[in-house]
């Protein structure tokens, strides 16, 4: 016997929180990308020059850090101007149902024709949407700008973005750093950043499939792939000018 399929709602509760906090997971995921892409880029361009820990440490940790600062205050300002320009167009149409309602009504009317409603039960309709001022204007705003006000706060969008830069981007040079710290050498200090970074890589990579709502391993497989060509290009690229100086 055939086993009757999973219910909708079997995955509500998660589908349910994904939603809650998607834009903030999505940050967090392409936060995460830039950092671990750019501070293994570093290293690897660091390691292909043959340069000593301290100064792979030191190079790595400035990028972390202005790379990190640099994408918070991107991600906020462009977020925040998401919202002005959201606000600026609704200001518009509450002057446009204020001064020019019968045009207004008239392009209600024709948005809800469009999509099928006609007669008796399409000037109800208009009549409902326009009897409310602010109901008016979310409409015009949905239907005819296509234009939904963001949830989410521009501050702890940046914050988000520079967190994730931070953690995710940290993760090449951690066996650096404890190599420093230690007494003891460490061996094989770049294919230690390089399989931690490919796990890295990897968690990134499962996360967007999630935002995305793609296949896991075709995600995973992508930002592996862009990992590694950036770490190739920063790798030969420093070998290249080693020599070259």
């Amino acid at each position: 016997m055939q086993e009757p399929a999973e219910h909708p709602a079997a995955n509500s509760q998660y589908t349910g929180w994904l939603s809650d906090y998607q834009h903030y997971l999505a940050e967090f995921v392409y936060g995460g990308i830039d950092g671990s892409v750019t501070t293994f880029a570093v290293v690897a361009g660091s390691a292909g020059a043959g340069l000593d820990s301290s100064v792979i440490i030191i190079l790595g940790f400035a990028n972390l850090i202005a790379d990190g600062f640099s994408m918070s205050v991107g991600s906020y300002l462009s977020n925040k101007s998401d919202l002005e320009n959201f606000e600026k167009h609704k200001r518009i149409e509450h002057w446009e149902v204020e001064n020019l309602p019968e045009e207004e009504k008239d392009e209600v009317r024709q948005i809800f024709r469009d999509k099928g409603f006609e007669g008796e039960l399409l000037e109800k309709v208009v009549d409902v949407i326009t009897d409310d001022k602010e109901r008016w204007v979310d409409v015009m705003m949905k239907e005819e700008l296509e234009m939904m006000k963001q949830t989410k706060s521009p501050v702890a969008m940046g914050f988000v973005t520079f967190i994730s830069f931070i953690l995710v981007g940290l993760i090449p040079l951690l066996i650096y750093v404890l190599d420093y710290l230690t007494a003891a050498p460490i061996n094989h200090l770049f294919s230690s950043s390089i399989f931690m970074t490919f796990v890295a890589f990897s968690c990134i990579g499962f996360l967007k499939s999630l935002v995305t709502q793609t296949g896991k391993v075709k995600s995973i497989a992508e930002t592996l792939f862009l990992g590694a060509a950036a770490a190739v290009l920063a790798y030969y690229t420093g070998r290249i000018l080693e020599t070259l100086f």
